[in-house]
């Protein structure tokens, strides 16, 4: 009987399509399942949707659109993108699913009968975005929410709560008898600091909100989204539907974002413990990613579409360059040009390049058969290079070390390289008396590249498929035994097939011309098709007082500001409106000096639909007048002091 692993992406929201977060997250969980299977274990991969909520009701109002209209959307979205990243998951659960809302319930019956639910009331500073209240409640000092910063609403009403702080004490054992539970161990440190500062009891029900799961014994609330969209982890392996099923696969591992981890690893464990459910065998957070050691954020502009990331990039280097270049655990900076380097220096030039050299000498000495191995110069060296190298990538694999897994990978490439070049098949191929060296040096590149092709297949999966057939085996390389991989001859006698080259190399201005086209196929500087401008003196088409009132017109300062690489008329803005900050792209920089424009007060449409100019998104337009016959801009400004934010009228 095969052991079982479970392991879960997050709940992700459906209140804005996927973003590159979410598309880490399950690359990295499907590339553990798959890691798993190959392992021998019998492995569940579960992804959902949270649909519920606040946000979803406010972001469905501005579509104009129902929640569930919404939801529907956004969740055909996720779908389609894990289709075409080759996400292989088990189960996904929508919130808004019955099988779903059985569950929710169940839970919480089991925790109120177990006297760890009471009604009350609460009052306090709550954060819309993060649908969790900030831990001060002097109402009258507005704080910011303390895990995305955002300004907090003073909110009061009847709920139900949950009895938190009745499990200050279980959950500090939890995390000292089971180490692993929250990984890293640096932010295991965190959340036990923050769980021994003492817990408050917490609202798990809304009475405002009608977007939810109603509670059983009282209609009239619906529950609160921690309490909802956690419990998805049950029911997506069938809590109180599918028993057996629920026996065999929990408990699980979840895989989630550092900026959750609290909720998953003091709320989730402590709302099981209070049902009688056992906590999960363990959580790991996560970095993020960056842009220029930024948070990524909509707000900053400096989001990427995964959509357009795949469409120019294709789904196994995506992969390949997440799983690389982050060290698991901890923060990262994406970089367009750090793909390509990976591309064109990893894949291209190490892998891409082994594998067809070694085809084509085994095509032209060999007729195309893979050679009995004889002896040639550090056979032995790249044999047991080769051993170590499966037993250190399995260790740190399981120790979810991607990186260095993969630099395990890459060193015995690298290895075979050079051992190819030490022993120069080319010359020796014209010596008869030493076609037993020619034949080892086949044999072992070949019987290398088997080994690779195994090892890459948790992380690229359609390129190790494409060597193991090119070497001429059969089946699937995710059905090989990965813990019993070793070193043997089995490719002996074998035809190789050959094919087109894995990976053609990269041009990075190619490349950023696709990126452009893809992003935003419209001329550069401009955000949306516009009416030609009328000639001064000329007015344009008379409007109603409602249609200028759908222009939010917003005081802001300038920030930031430099130029876009490779666009002459280009700036790129950091704004601040108050409230927030955000990123603009400006058609001004033969106008102005990036830094000439730093603490200036200008005037920026703020409601306009973002779009997308050389990669970059841009939330909003600066408000300018054009010059003389070259239509020079010249930005709105004010006489008077004004405070950011203020709107024009």
């Amino acid at each position: 009987m095969p052991k079982t692993f479970y392991i879960t992406t997050p709940l992700y929201y459906v209140n804005a399509p996927p973003h590159l977060g979410g598309m880490y997250t399950t690359i990295v969980a499907d590339t553990i399942a798959r890691y798993k299977r190959m392992m021998g274990f019998d492995v569940k991969l579960f992804c959902g949707t949270d649909e519920h909520g606040q946000n979803i009701e406010r972001a469905a109002r501005k579509q104009n659109i129902t929640p569930q209209e919404l939801a529907d959307r956004v969740y055909t979205q996720y779908v389609n993108l894990w289709k075409v990243l080759g996400i292989e998951n088990d189960e996904f659960v929508r919130t808004t699913e019955q099988r779903h809302h059985t569950s929710v319930i169940e839970l919480y019956t089991r925790a109120k009968a177990n006297g760890y639910v009471y009604k009350g009331s609460y009052s306090g500073w709550y954060c819309v975005s993060c649908e969790a209240y900030a831990p001060e409640s002097d109402p009258s000092t507005a704080v910011p929410c303390p895990d995305c910063g955002r300004q907090t609403e003073w909110f009061s009403e009847e709920s139900y709560f949950f009895k938190l702080s009745a499990f200050q004490d279980r959950l500090l054992d939890l995390y000292e008898k089971n180490p692993k539970f929250i990984r890293p161990e640096s932010r295991r440190n965190e959340i036990a600091t923050f769980v021994k500062g003492g817990l408050k009891d917490l609202s798990i029900s809304r009475a405002t909100l009608k977007w939810g799961i109603p509670l059983p014994d009282d209609p009239n609330h619906v529950f609160y989204v921690w309490f909802d969209a956690l419990t998805a982890y049950l029911s997506g392996i069938g809590f109180k539907t599918d028993s057996p099923k629920f026996s065999k696969y929990w408990p699980g591992m979840h895989l989630v974002g550092k900026d959750i981890l609290r909720f998953h690893t003091v709320y989730w464990p402590a709302f099981l413990l209070a049902a009688g459910v056992d906590a999960p065998n363990s959580v790991f957070g996560h970095g993020w990613w960056l842009s220029k050691d930024v948070k990524m954020s909509k707000s900053r502009g400096n989001v990427l579409d995964p959509f357009v990331l795949n469409e120019v990039f294709g789904s196994e280097l995506l992969r390949y360059y997440l799983l690389r270049e982050m060290v698991f655990g901890q923060d990262c900076n994406f970089a367009l040009e750090a793909v390509i380097q990976r591309y064109n220096s990893d894949l291209a030039n190490d892998l891409g390049n082994l594998l067809s050299r070694t085809i084509a000498m085994i095509s032209k000495y060999r007729a195309g058969r893979v050679p009995e191995p004889g002896a040639a110069k550090n056979d032995s060296e790249v044999r047991e290079l080769a051993a170590r190298v499966i037993v250190d990538y399995q260790a740190n694999f399981d120790d979810f070390s991607f990186s260095r897994s993969l630099e395990n990978v890459w060193e015995l490439i690298s290895r075979v390289n050079k051992y190819i070049v030490e022993n120069e098949p080319w010359a020796i191929a014209e010596k008869p008396t030493e076609a037993k060296k020619l034949d080892s040096v086949l044999f072992h590149a070949a019987e290398s590249l088997r080994l690779i092709a195994v090892l890459v297949a948790p992380v690229i999966p359609g390129t190790a498929q494409n060597l193991w057939e090119q070497l001429g085996l059969d089946g699937k390389v995710t059905n090989v035994d990965l813990s019993g991989l070793r070193w043997s001859g089995e490719l002996s006698g074998k035809t190789i097939r050959g094919g087109t080259s894995l990976f053609p190399r990269l041009d990075p201005k190619e490349v950023m011309k696709k990126m452009d086209s893809v992003s935003d196929p419209k001329p550069e500087g401009t955000a949306a098709p516009a009416p030609a401008v009328p000639a001064a003196g000329n007015l344009a088409p008379q409007i109603t007082i409602d249609d200028f009132s759908k222009v939010d017109l917003r005081v802001a300062t300038v920030v930031e500001a430099e130029r876009v690489k490779g666009a002459d008329k280009l700036l790129r803005l950091i704004v601040d409106l108050g409230f927030e900050k955000r990123q603009i792209l400006a058609g001004i920089a033969l106008a102005y000096q990036p830094e000439s424009l730093i603490g200036r007060k200008v005037v920026i449409v703020a409601n306009l639909q973002p779009r997308k100019l050389r990669g970059l998104e841009s939330n909003g337009m600066i408000v300018a007048a054009s010059l003389g016959p070259e239509d020079k801009p010249v930005l709105a400004g004010f006489q008077e002091e004004v405070e950011n934010g203020s709107r024009l009228k």
